[in-house]
């Protein structure tokens, strides 16, 4: 599904909003991108806190939290199931072990705010 981030300039400070694909598998919600490397995500590794904006819902966020997924296996997994959940991620994780190596991955938790 597409939604938006936004994330604080790890630099600037500033609100930093992208649109970007989001995952859910297993009752986890992951957002990943391709190899390399990617602003939204060293926002992320500098500032896990940030907001969600789901489609339908654009003016208004959901307070979230990341975390970057380094675990090796816990990686490989993910992107195993990415892979087999879509004939685009099918296509485009070909060298499922680079992807390992050198991609953004993250798990979401959307955090409600009291009341």
């Amino acid at each position: 599904m597409t939604v938006s981030i936004t994330t604080t300039g790890r630099k600037s400070g500033k609100p930093r909003r992208i649109e970007i694909w989001a995952h859910a598998l297993d009752g986890r919600l992951i957002i990943a991108s391709s190899p390399g490397k990617r602003s939204w995500f060293a926002n992320l590794i500098a500032n896990p806190h940030f907001m969600y904006h789901a489609r339908g819902v654009e003016h208004r966020g959901v307070p979230a939290v990341a975390r970057p997924v380094t675990n090796q296996d816990e990686r490989r997994a993910i992107l195993a199931t990415l892979k087999e959940s879509s004939q685009y991620w099918e296509k485009h994780i070909d060298l499922i072990e680079d992807w390992v190596q050198r991609s953004c991955l993250v798990e979401v938790t959307l955090t409600m705010p009291p009341g």
